[in-house]
């Protein structure tokens, strides 16, 4: 493994273009490419293969810093076009990864992460809590961020612009109620029962002057949901806390037309409501809109 680490890192001493700004999915599977390489490499038997895996692992940091440098640098271009409100041609244009036209090579399937939750992640740039996280209920599920990819396919999907209000039911730190907001213009709301995660997505909108997103702690079962238009589940409770809360929308649509974008197994759960029509083909850890009829 050590002969693949060195050869990996003469390749990318050797690739200047790696630092442009439109090279980020490059960088974040290098750097996934060294990572990999550093966890199986053997510990060194003797001073001499210390003293050469010490100047190999300098090389490393080196390349590292600078992939690092790069990409916080195209961070902070965004957050800077964010605050002058120009944000949603950046992150829209960086939604096209997944179209086939324009990247054939890059699949990938299922509910994973990869280089645009990076992105993502860079420019919102939560203060993850590390404690003071309270115990999970019961029903609540454990929080997991949405994958970039598919706010993206929700924001596409549900056709969400400047006319919607988009309720994220349990949005955790915020992902999709930032970038719906910022690429559409919607007001989005999250409704967050973890006020520490709450806290932190309330100080990410004011750090890139969002003032169209409002984060609330508060059981879903509580809330006020008058103003959704667009309604979004990522598995954020199961049981009888998901019934009360399909109710509830199920009386919302007899107000209005209302869509529901789900991921994730709670999607099954949806799928049984009558009132409800599924839009497309509902692919297993796809995301699934919903249409109240």
């Amino acid at each position: 493994m050590k002969v693949a680490l060195q050869d990996l890192v003469a390749e990318l001493e050797q690739d200047v273009s790696l630092y442009e700004p439109d090279q980020l999915r490059q960088r974040i599977e290098a750097l996934d490419r060294i990572e990999t390489c550093l966890f199986h490499m053997p510990r060194p038997q003797d001073d001499a293969a210390m003293a050469e895996e010490s100047a190999l692992q300098r090389r490393v940091e080196a390349i590292s810093d600078q992939m690092d440098a790069a990409n916080r640098e195209l961070y902070q271009e965004i957050r800077a076009e964010i605050r002058r409100g120009d944000g949603a041609k950046r992150l829209l244009a960086w939604a096209k990864v997944y179209d086939p036209a324009v990247h054939a090579d890059y699949q990938l399937n299922g509910v994973g992460y990869d280089y645009l939750d990076a992105l993502v992640t860079g420019v919102l740039q939560f203060d993850e809590p590390d404690s003071g996280i309270a115990e999970l209920a019961p029903e609540m599920v454990f929080y997991q961020p949405t994958p970039a990819r598919f706010i993206f396919d929700l924001i596409q999907c549900s056709a969400l612009n400047e006319h919607d209000v988009l309720i994220d039911l349990g949005s955790g730190l915020g992902h999709v109620p930032l970038v719906a907001n910022i690429c559409t213009g919607a007001r989005c709301i999250g409704i967050e029962i973890e006020g520490v995660y709450a806290d932190c997505a309330r100080r990410s909108a004011q750090a890139l002057d969002l003032k169209q997103v409002t984060f609330l702690q508060q059981d879903v079962r509580s809330a006020d949901l008058s103003e959704g238009t667009v309604f979004y589940l990522y598995t954020p409770f199961k049981g009888g806390v998901l019934r009360s809360v399909l109710d509830m929308l199920k009386a919302e649509a007899g107000k209005r037309e209302i869509r529901v974008c789900t991921l994730g197994p709670c999607t099954d759960a949806v799928l049984q409501e009558p009132w409800l029509k599924v839009q497309g083909e509902q692919i297993v850890d796809q995301l699934t809109l919903f249409r109240s009829v």
